[in-house]
C-alpha cells in the first residue's frame, strides 16, 4: 500500500518506545534503571478507584464533549485555581494528546515550539502539514523563552495566526518560566494564541504555581487531565478549557470528536467526578514532598562544575547538560544514552527527543523507578522526607544516578 510521503520517515513515540524496550530488557533477566518513561509511580486515590467500579456498568456513549457532570466538576476546580472557564468551556478528551492533535487539525495559523518541547508536538504538526517555528532557550532562562526570542519569531511570521504551545513545570526540564506575568503581557499585546500544557502543574512543588491563563485568559487554552497528578494516565482522560473568545474553535474541536474517538470511556468519565470533586490534598501534598526531595538529591549529584542542571520545580523530570564533561568522547546525546544504557542499565532520553541538535549532550532522566504505593503509605502529610526514606523507598533512584556519575567521570578520562 502506498503511503502519503510526509509520514514516511515518522516514528514511534520516544516515550512509548524506552518503555518498550526497557520492558524487553527486563523480560531478558536485565536488571534496568527505568529514567525513561514519565508515569506516575503513585497509585489511583482509592476513593476514585472505588468510584470507577462502581460505575462500570455504565455502557452508553456520553456526548462526544464529555459528560456534563464532569465539566462542571472540572471548571468549578479550575475556579478554585483562579481560572475563568465554565463547562461550557470544558472539552474532554482520551488523554490531552488526542486533544492536541485535533487542535493542531482545526488551528490555520504558524506554530511556535520552544526547544526544548514535549515529544509529541512536533510529530502532531508533521502529520497535519503545519509550518512550525523553532525557538532555542537558554540555561540562564531555565530552558524558557525570553520576550526578546519570541520578538524575534514575532516579526518574521508577520500578520499570520500564532500559536505557541508552552509546557510547565516543563517536559523535559522540570522548571518553571521566569517572569511569568510579564511575558504573558507580551503575549498578549502580541496576540498570540497559547496553549497552556499544565499537566504537571498540580505537582508543583511550591504552593506558587502561575498559568499564563491568570493574565492572559481571553488568548489562552489550558490542557490538563488525569495522568500526572491522579497517577491515572492509562485511564485516558484529559480535558482542554477553551476561552469564549474561541467559540468557533470549541465547535471545530468538539465536531472533530465526533468523528474520531467519539467520546470517552462512560466509566472513567464518571470516576473523573469523583476525582475533581473530592479532596485530594493529603495524597497531593505526600506525592509532591516525595518527588521534591527526589528532586533535590537528583540535583544534588548531578550539580557540578562540569555537569550542568537546574533544579526542577515541580513534576517528575530533570535535564542534566554533558556537553562540557564528555565533549570529548560523544558525537551525539544518542550516542551517549545508548553506551550509558549497555554499561550501566539506566535508560534514559536524549536531548534530540525534545528538539535539541543531536551534538548537545542532554538527557532528559525521569525520577520515577520506585514503588510508590510503599513510599505513599510510609509518610505522613507533614512528615519531613529524607534521605534514610529515599534508601529504603527509592533504591534505584539513588543507585541509577550513582552509576550515571561514576560512567560520566569514568568516560571523561
Amino acid at each position: 500500500m502506498d503511503i502519503k510521503n510526509h509520514l514516511l520517515n515518522l516514528q514511534p513515540s520516544s516515550t512509548l518506545a524506552i518503555n518498550e524496550k526497557t520492558k524487553e530488557l527486563e523480560s531478558k533477566g536485565s536488571k534496568v534503571y527505568k529514567f525513561g518513561f514519565g508515569q506516575s509511580p503513585f497509585p489511583i486515590p482509592s476513593d476514585i478507584v472505588e468510584e470507577l467500579a462502581y460505575n462500570a456498568s455504565k455502557k452508553e456513549y456520553l456526548p462526544s464533549k464529555g459528560l456534563l457532570e464532569l465539566r462542571i466538576a472540572i471548571a468549578k476546580n479550575l475556579k478554585g485555581k483562579k481560572y475563568s472557564f465554565d463547562q461550557n468551556d470544558i472539552i474532554i478528551g482520551p488523554g490531552t494528546k488526542e486533544l492536541m492533535f485535533l487542535l493542531q487539525i482545526a488551528f490555520d495559523g504558524e506554530i511556535i515550539l520552544p526547544i526544548p518541547s514535549w515529544v509529541s508536538y512536533f510529530p502532531q504538526a508533521i502529520i497535519n502539514k503545519n509550518k512550525v517555528h523553532f525557538l532555542k532557550t537558554n540555561f540562564e532562562d531555565k530552558w524558557h523563552l525570553t520576550e526578546n526570542k519570541l520578538k524575534e519569531i514575532s516579526d518574521k511570521i508577520g500578520n499570520k495566526k500564532k500559536l505557541i504551545i508552552m509546557n510547565y513545570p516543563n517536559n523535559p526540564s522540570g522548571t518553571n518560566p521566569k517572569k511569568i506575568e510579564e511575558l504573558s503581557n507580551w503575549l498578549k499585546k502580541n496576540n498570540f494564541i497559547v496553549l497552556a500544557d499544565e499537566i504537571y502543574s498540580d505537582l508543583n512543588f511550591q504552593d506558587n504555581y502561575s498559568s499564563i491563563s491568570h493574565f492572559y485568559p481571553e488568548g489562552t487554552i489550558v490542557s490538563n487531565g488525569l495522568s500526572k497528578w491522579c497517577g491515572a494516565g492509562g485511564w485516558r482522560l484529559g480535558f482542554f478549557a477553551i476561552p469564549n473568545q474561541f467559540k468557533k474553535l470549541n465547535t471545530t474541536i468538539s465536531n472533530l470528536a465526533t468523528e474520531t474517538f467519539s467520546a470517552v470511556s462512560a466509566p472513567i468519565q464518571y470516576a473523573a467526578i469523583k476525582a475533581y470533586n473530592s479532596n485530594q490534598d493529603d495524597y497531593l501534598s505526600k506525592s509532591k514532598n516525595i518527588l521534591k526531595k527526589i528532586a533535590l538529591e537528583a540535583y544534588k549529584k548531578f550539580n557540578t562544575n562540569k555537569i550542568k542542571v537546574i533544579m526542577p520545580d515541580g513534576g517528575f523530570y530533570i535535564m542534566p547538560d554533558f556537553s562540557e564533561l564528555l565533549k570529548n568522547r560523544f558525537k551525539s546525546s544518542v550516542d551517549m544514552c545508548n553506551q550509558l544504557l549497555k554499561d550501566t542499565g539506566v535508560a534514559v532520553l536524549p536531548g534530540c527527543d525534545f528538539g535539541f541538535p543531536k551534538d548537545k549532550l542532554v538527557f532528559r532522566l525521569s525520577y520515577v523507578d520506585f514503588d510508590g504505593k510503599k513510599f505513599l503509605n510510609s509518610v505522613s502529610k507533614d512528615v519531613n522526607i529524607n534521605d534514610e526514606h529515599l534508601r529504603k523507598f527509592a533504591p534505584k533512584i539513588i543507585e541509577g544516578i550513582d552509576k550515571i556519575i561514576n560512567w560520566s567521570n569514568k568516560m571523561s578520562k
